[in-house]
């Protein structure tokens, strides 16, 4: 499947902010919010994606159609990772100790920030590099 890379984006703009939030809350439920969005993305599809929704609702109507379009694949593994990595923070906020949930709420608000505002996709570029590195079949 194919998606509009302008979508991805405006997701990780909207995922440094609740990042954001949480770091400055230290909300470990906010995270575990974030998480279930991570979950949505890289579980169901982006095309599931809550962030995904706001962004075909609010903005793609005001845009013209993308330059390109890119594959769905290396930003799904990101969500993946997103999930896992806010998952730990989560684990950490709400039942070992607040600095773990910072540290990997941190962790996925760097990936988030240099995806909305240099779009690089740190996620995106791991899956790549896997995929250059497996066998083929």
């Amino acid at each position: 499947m194919k998606i509009d890379p302008r979508g991805a984006r405006f997701g990780a703009a909207i995922t440094t902010v609740v990042l954001v939030i949480v770091i400055v809350t230290g909300s470990g439920w906010l995270l575990l919010a974030q998480t279930v969005v991570f979950a949505i993305g890289a579980l169901g599809g982006l095309r599931y994606a809550p962030y995904g929704y706001l962004y075909k609702a609010l903005l793609r109507p005001r845009l013209g159609p993308p330059a390109e379009l890119e594959d769905e694949a290396p930003p799904r593994f990101a969500q993946g990772v997103g999930l896992v990595m806010a998952a730990a923070g989560t684990i950490g906020y709400l039942a070992v100790s607040p600095v773990v949930g910072t540290v990997f709420a941190a962790l996925c608000l760097v990936a988030a920030f240099l995806n909305a505002v240099f779009n690089l996709c740190l996620g995106c570029h791991m899956y790549l590099l896997i995929q250059r590195f497996r066998p083929a079949s």
